[in-house]
């Protein structure tokens, strides 16, 4: 057999649940233990031209991840949930006149994060780095967004601007941290029954390479829904059932009429960035970004709701110098996007009642 075919065999026989520590046999746990996949390889750091920084905050929950393209990158956007939280989107509008970026900020805190670009656009300006505006120097090329974990722990701790400094001081151009860290470190999913009954995000990475090209993704998941692995069709994580020792399947309880929402709208969002090293315009960058949605809602369900604010940041380098395919690089960065989604799942660790999909395992 090979490997999709032992995974879709565990599928189909494994029991749903959480480990002996929260209520479940050690049989039980070994059997969903089994049945996890594999950390996808890659991280956006792949794509030349990119720098990836944290600050988790460790007071609570909460944290900001930037994303530094210092020599510049065209950037699109493409918004799909109903309740964003941004800074600069308008700017990324191929019809407006600014086409290279300098940095992206995913951050937690709810709009009070969207403090934490003012100390990213410091750390910039004070190494020069920005659109040129004559004898008044430079001013840094930060668009931004957030995602809302005031619901865990301290609501009046988030990020702010000496957290997004941090952040870009921390910035490496290789591998970095997956999981509860950064903009991930207060993320949960599976919310429509309410936190007691959710599930932990966290932020993960991939990439892919083909024609000479390289896409990578970046993605901090803070759904509604539950979280897919699109090889099986299993449920990694999500809303729990009522006792908590079980997975309720969102979509299964709507299809039954059974759906009763327990949490506030604008209480989620799943913020990402796709980057590739391709030379590409603004309106191209824009349907890059629009096509990595794809990757959302290949691995959560339900995706950008009405309690979302779903957005994806497009960003590319040019260091290739090459002229991407679009069709390829649509296919490569729904493919990518979809892989960091489920490697911010893996990676994450459970805090407080909010349990990871790391803690099947025994």
């Amino acid at each position: 057999m090979n490997r999709r075919q032992i995974l879709n065999a565990l599928a189909a026989t494994a029991t749903t649940g959480l480990p002996a520590s929260l209520g479940w046999s050690a049989a039980q746990a070994r059997s969903a233990t089994d049945r996890l996949p594999a950390l996808h390889p890659g991280a956006i750091t792949d794509v030349r031209g990119v720098k990836v920084g944290h600050f988790t905050e460790t007071r609570r929950p909460t944290g900001c991840t930037v994303i530094l393209t210092e020599a510049g990158a065209t950037g699109g956007v493409d918004v799909r949930g109903s309740a964003p939280g941004t800074r600069e989107t308008d700017l990324l509008n191929p019809t407006n006149l600014v086409e290279k970026v300098n940095a992206v900020l995913l951050s937690g805190g709810s709009a009070f994060g969207l403090e934490a670009a003012t100390g990213v656009v410091k750390y910039l300006e004070e190494r020069k780095i920005g659109y040129p505006v004559g004898a008044a120097g430079v001013v840094p090329i930060v668009p931004a967004a957030i995602l809302f974990d005031l619901g865990v722990g301290d609501p009046k701790i988030r990020p702010d601007a000496t957290a997004g400094y941090k952040a870009c001081e921390a910035a490496v151009a290789g591998p970095f941290l997956q999981g509860s860290v950064g903009a991930g470190t207060g993320a949960t999913i599976g919310k429509l029954w309410g936190m007691a009954r959710a599930m932990k995000g966290g932020i993960g990475t991939a990439s892919v390479r083909a024609g000479g090209i390289t896409v990578g993704a970046i993605v901090a998941v803070n759904a509604v829904g539950d979280v897919i692995d699109p090889a099986t069709g299993r449920i990694l994580a999500g809303a729990r059932t009522e006792d908590g020792k079980g997975l309720q399947d969102t979509v299964a309880s709507a299809l039954r009429g059974t759906l009763s929402p327990g949490m506030r709208p604008g209480t989620a969002t799943t913020i990402g960035v796709i980057a590739c090293d391709a030379k590409l315009t603004k309106v191209q960058c824009q349907k890059l970004a629009q096509i990595a949605h794809d990757g959302f809602a290949r691995t959560i369900n339900p995706v950008h709701t009405h309690f979302d604010g779903d957005t994806i940041f497009a960003l590319a380098t040019g260091a290739s110098e090459l002229t991407g395919n679009m069709l390829l690089l649509g296919v490569l960065a729904a493919e990518a996007m979809s892989r960091a989604v489920v490697n911010a799942i893996l990676a994450a660790r459970g805090w407080e009642g909010l349990p990871a999909a790391s803690d099947l395992k025994i």
